[in-house]
């Protein structure tokens, strides 16, 4: 059986880990809005047509936020066609998704879905058609409590009290040749709009924070020098920057998903390098924080690839301009339309996640804000009738309950392995991963509750490894717990008639003495090892 070995100390912290770290993206895609979360028809609407099964699903598990309402959708979206009486909303088309948007769910029903299942919105604005005078009348139509047209039209409108929206990001992906209004080839003329549409925004209301875009993919071949342009026009005026980056494996190369990471640390260590030269260069004291506010890990088939493009490519080669395209009218009670990607082995799906977790875990000094494209699917799964919980319900709602307080630095000492290089489509080219740990983890100390949680993922799907944890410098701390979840079958997958075939289940022969952990890891799993304080009398 191979070896590894875990060493944790007290004093190996990295940072304070933010409330907001595990949280979701929503865009209206197929049954995301209109069946998932929108469907008047269902047993369970309520008065609003929005699925209580699904909200209150979602409330459970503790999802602390949501970033909504788009993603590509939202540079054509004008939110004031899309308030007051539904009767009165204006029908447009969404050239992002070549989809009607009849604004059922308009700005008010996603905030107020939000507050239905307990979690904050982190609120995108349109910057590419929209105007920052959109922005502004946004924001005092949300946040602003009362006395001027907007924040009465909000009251007129039902919701007497602000909601009180936190965080707002300056459009998206801006520098995509896919985005509507995109501002590929004009970066500081978007740094720029930024910056005067971050003032006017906190003139509004000067508690709200901001979100600048910087390169949406690390494939494209003017990353990062988009995002250093654009920095040094908005850095003052901004509190974050958002990452994206959406990782692709082919099935033929199951290696390639939990590898992944490294594309992940690679992105966010270039940008923390960036923000910290312009830090420097500027001559501030402001060190910039990251909002991972778009990503996902996930198998996808091989297409036709172009090899060496390289990033370099146009509106054209992302099929926007095909004759035979035709907009989709999507019913909220009608599925036979919906996009459904296939999911493969479904507990490497979820360890394909659970691995981008600990990587925006390990890196909690400077993320703050992390938003997964699929985490609403990992919380809780959907079709037309039902919820339940898929695979990646468990790492990720045990990271939201679990991963509090200070993230430490756990080294590990494991073998390794190498990724051919491998290509998706034009855009997912990989040169390949070398050095990729077989055991990956993070781990956080919540001293005030008194509890040592360390996450730890075997990413060798051949084998099981033996794990020798050093924990000794943790005096007062006992093992309370193993938690392990992993597939007897490739095939195994959680449904609503059986939703039991991945679940989490407690490790009973895993010893710790004297501070010395060992812990056998069964092949492909994710495991969660406890520690708490004795209490003193």
């Amino acid at each position: 059986m191979k070896k590894a070995k875990l060493t944790l100390h007290p004093d190996y912290k990295i940072g304070s880990i933010s409330p907001r770290l595990f949280g979701a993206f929503l865009e209206p895609i197929g049954s995301m809005v209109n069946g998932s979360m929108y469907n008047p028809k269902h047993p369970q609407a309520d008065e609003q047509g929005l699925r209580r099964d699904y909200y209150e699903a979602l409330k459970e598990t503790g999802l602390p936020c949501v970033r909504l309402p788009g993603g590509n959708f939202v540079s054509g979206w004008q939110w004031k066609d899309s308030i007051g009486p539904r009767e009165q909303r204006k029908v447009h088309l969404d050239p992002a998704w070549f989809q009607y948007i009849p604004n059922d769910v308009g700005h008010d029903e996603y905030l107020q879905w939000a507050e239905k299942a307990g979690t904050e919105p982190v609120y995108t604005v349109n910057l590419a058609t929209g105007s920052i005078q959109d922005a502004m009348d946004c924001v005092e139509y949300t946040n602003f409590s009362g006395g001027s047209w907007w924040s009465d039209l909000r009251k007129k409108n039902g919701h007497a009290q602000p909601y009180n929206v936190k965080t707002w990001c300056l459009g998206n992906e801006m520098d995509g040749p896919w985005q509507i209004g995109s501002r590929e080839k004009d970066p500081r003329g978007y740094g720029v709009l930024a910056h005067e549409a971050s003032k006017a925004m906190k003139w509004i209301d000067p508690k709200i924070e901001t979100v600048a875009c910087v390169s949406s993919s690390p494939f494209l071949n003017h990353y990062p020098d988009w995002d250093m342009q654009v920095l040094e026009e908005c850095y003052s005026a901004v509190d974050y920057i958002s990452l994206h980056h959406y990782h692709s494996a082919p099935p033929d190369l199951p290696h390639a998903l939990l590898a992944g990471y490294l594309a992940f640390e690679d992105y966010i260590r270039t940008e923390i390098a960036l923000c910290d030269y312009l830090k420097t260069k500027l001559r501030t004291k402001k060190t910039m924080l990251l909002a991972f506010d778009e990503y996902g890990s996930m198998f996808r088939p091989r297409g036709e690839a172009h090899l060496g493009l390289a990033g370099r490519q146009n509106a054209d080669m992302f099929g926007l301009f095909d004759p035979n395209r035709t907009y989709v009218r999507h019913d909220p009670d009608d599925w036979s339309t919906r996009r459904h990607p296939p999911m493969g082995n479904e507990m490497l799906s979820a360890l394909g996640t659970a691995s981008t977790l600990l990587v925006l875990l390990r890196h909690a000094d400077r993320i703050k804000i992390g938003c997964a494209t699929g985490g609403l699917s990992c919380l809780c799964r959907t079709d037309r009738e039902h919820v339940w919980k898929g695979a990646a319900y468990y790492p990720f709602t045990q990271m939201i309950q679990w991963a509090k307080g200070e993230a430490l630095l756990c080294p590990v000492v494991c073998d390794q392995y190498d990724v051919q290089g491998y290509a998706i489509d034009d855009m997912n080219q990989y040169g390949g991963f070398t050095g990729a740990d077989t055991v990956q983890a993070a781990a956080a100390l919540n001293e005030e509750a008194g509890e040592l949680t360390v996450f730890v993922i075997n990413a060798d799907l051949e084998e099981a490894q033996q794990l020798t944890m050093d924990a000794r410098g943790f005096e007062g701390y006992t093992f309370l717990e193993h938690i392990e979840m992993h597939a007897g079958s490739p095939d195994a997958a959680n449904t609503f008639e059986r939703s039991d075939a991945l679940i989490p289940l407690t490790v009973t022969d895993t010893r710790c003495d004297g501070g010395i952990l060992s812990a056998k890891l069964e092949k492909a799993s994710w495991n969660v090892f406890r520690f708490t304080a004795e209490r003193k009398a």
